[in-house]
């Protein structure tokens, strides 16, 4: 199944391809012409899903704490003013009252469909540093003014789970902003490596499982002169594999800027996700989660 891409983010790419050891590229030639060589994308695919399936690093996933939507949840009816939308897309905050410097190291997740799992917490100055990027503040910005632990709701890769939390109380607002205070599970490590001479580009990053699990949306990389990405899926029993191209280079006269940009593309699946591990072709690992706040996943 090939899918277009959905919509664009307009973001250049160039952090992206240095994550990933890319570089720069073109939109123009290469191994994203026309077509692409889909015979050996499908045997990639192929490969990983039988080097995922069965394995021991599937084992561990499905037994672990994996973020697979937002860790962070807003107020009671989201934020008021685009200066407040603003001020937490930049990771502005201020602090302007005491953080608890004292709390359980350990918390409980509980699965909504059975099962759970002890993992350790983070702080709520810890959380906050999170939450804040590390910054001191900017304008605008948002003003919290204390914390208690409680509960949120988080999807996983087992399913939704009800996790403890750092309820920060925010200026001007009734509810609070609640930030999940499980550190995740590391990654296991893949059981097969990365892909070389494979047309297309790895994936950035994973944006949400749809409700039911029957569809995901990523952010594809694609050049500044094609017709945008495009993401196959190989589905098996244990794996959900998604590789990342682009269909269609633009003629141009040759006059390509070597950039590449960041497009989000949603995949419809044959059946939902489940607690099928959703693979990356090209690299070999779980297709990154990468929320805007919260902490990232690491590798064992």
């Amino acid at each position: 199944m090939r899918i277009r891409a959905s919509r664009s983010l307009s973001l250049l790419a160039a952090a992206a391809l240095s994550a990933a050891g890319l570089g720069a590229v073109s939109g123009c030639g290469g191994q994203e012409d026309a077509g692409g060589d889909t015979a050996v994308m499908a045997h990639r695919a192929r490969k990983v899903a039988r080097a995922w399936d069965g394995s021991t690093a599937a084992a561990a996933w499905r037994v672990g704490y994996h973020p697979m939507g937002e860790v962070a949840q807003l107020p009671r009816g989201g934020l008021r003013s685009q200066a407040d939308k603003r001020a937490y897309q930049d990771h502005n905050f201020v602090l302007r009252g005491t953080l608890p410097d004292t709390g359980p190291k350990d918390g409980r997740v509980t699965w909504i469909g059975g099962g759970s799992l002890t993992r350790q917490l983070a702080g709520a100055v810890e959380s906050y540093k999170t939450l804040a990027g590390g910054r001191t503040g900017g304008k605008p910005h948002l003003t919290v003014t204390g914390a208690k632990l409680g509960e949120m709701s988080v999807a996983t890769s087992r399913g939704p789970a009800v996790v403890p939390a750092w309820l920060f109380t925010l200026n001007g607002y009734v509810s609070p902003l609640k930030q999940a205070a499980v550190i995740p599970s590391p990654l296991p490590r893949p059981p097969i490596g990365r892909a070389y001479g494979v047309p297309g580009y790895p994936l950035n990053q994973l944006v949400q499982i749809a409700a039911g699990g029957r569809s995901v949306t990523v952010v594809a990389l694609h050049g500044a002169c094609d017709d945008g990405p495009v993401v196959a899926v190989l589905e098996t029993r244990g794996s959900v594999v998604l590789s990342g191209s682009v269909k269609h280079r633009k003629d141009d006269g040759g006059h390509c800027t070597k950039q590449a940009r960041l497009q989000q593309v949603t995949v419809k699946l044959a059946r939902p996700v489940g607690d099928r591990v959703v693979v990356d072709a090209h690299t070999g690992q779980p297709v990154p989660y990468k929320p805007p706040h919260g902490p990232s996943p690491s590798w064992s």
